[in-house]
């Protein structure tokens, strides 16, 4: 039996699981300071304390309560969560065309020559692994 994938994150769950995911485990305390830098505004402790405890119900964080204060730790993979968002957002957007997508993400902005070699080595890796993949699929045949 598959374990279903955790529920998508509202923005705000999001902001929450960075912050968890580029300091490691947090306080309410802690994750509410980073909140509060991170928008140059302050961010009611509270808020933050409320959203940490849906999350918790949602399977979106764990929570240590050895201490007296809690401790939130990311439940969710991030490579996982941008993966689960991104197909969401494709299919929406984009009818689920990849094509569609870097069509618009590249005809929208400059690009620089970094950035389109670093673009040229990803479809080159790809074209590696779907040669790899398709020529194991004929030896299975």
């Amino acid at each position: 039996m598959s374990k279903a994938p955790p529920p998508k994150p509202t923005d705000s769950e999001l902001e929450i699981l960075h912050v968890l995911w580029q300091h490691g485990p947090a306080t309410v305390r802690a994750i509410n300071d980073h909140l509060s830098q991170r928008r140059q505004a302050e961010v009611g402790y509270t808020t933050t304390l409320k959203i940490c405890q849906l999350m918790l119900e949602k399977g979106l964080v764990r929570r240590d309560d050895a201490d007296r204060s809690h401790v939130y730790r990311a439940a969710v993979r991030e490579q996982e969560t941008q993966n689960l968002l991104l197909d969401k957002f494709v299919d929406a957007t984009f009818g689920g065309s990849a094509l569609k997508l870097v069509m618009q993400a590249l005809g929208s902005r400059q690009t620089s020559a970094d950035e389109l070699a670093q673009i040229r080595r990803l479809l080159n890796d790809i074209e590696i692994q779907n040669s790899t993949s398709t020529s194991d699929d004929d030896d299975h045949a």
